[in-house]
């Protein structure tokens, strides 16, 4: 299992290895509005906290993408504590993460967080975790469904 690190006011991603390695470095642009964690859909914001990626896509608008798992469970504990969403939902969160597979995506806190090429010169995405296009490819080449990804403020 590889730890992906992300630090947004850096605007860097790391990668290591079990051992601590460092296997890839590279420079990210974050969403639009970076400052502060993800808390609904269309607040352009990047999420804050530790996920896992729970998809791998080959294809896709920005090319090869790798899904992250927000909203996590402890979001989901958030939003129900704010009445954001239901007790049910909060369960489906719950079970997703226990499971290490996708959570709901398309409710109130958004989702479809992922890391994708696109570019890394300025913040521009919906949320999203952008590089260049050659260090996405050798990210996709590098992580597997359940590698850990941390993002700190």
């Amino acid at each position: 299992m590889l730890q992906i690190l992300v630090e947004k006011a850096a605007r860097r991603l790391s990668v290591s290895d079990t051992r601590g390695n460092v296997l890839l470095q590279c420079p990210v642009a974050l969403g639009k509005s970076p400052l502060g964690h993800k808390q609904r859909t269309g607040d352009g914001k990047t999420p804050e906290g530790i996920y896992y990626i729970c998809l791998k896509r080959e294809t896709g608008k920005f090319g090869c993408a790798l899904g992250i798992s927000y909203p996590s469970a402890r979001d989901a504990e958030k939003a129900y504590s704010d009445g954001i969403i239901d007790a049910e939902l909060l369960l489906l969160f719950k079970q997703a993460e226990a499971e290490r597979r996708r959570p709901p995506w398309g409710t109130p806190l958004g989702g479809e967080i992922y890391l994708h090429g696109g570019g890394a010169q300025r913040d521009w995405t919906a949320g999203c975790i952008a590089l260049e296009d050659k260090n996405m490819a050798k990210l996709f080449q590098l992580c597997q469904e359940g590698d850990t990804v941390q993002i700190i403020p």
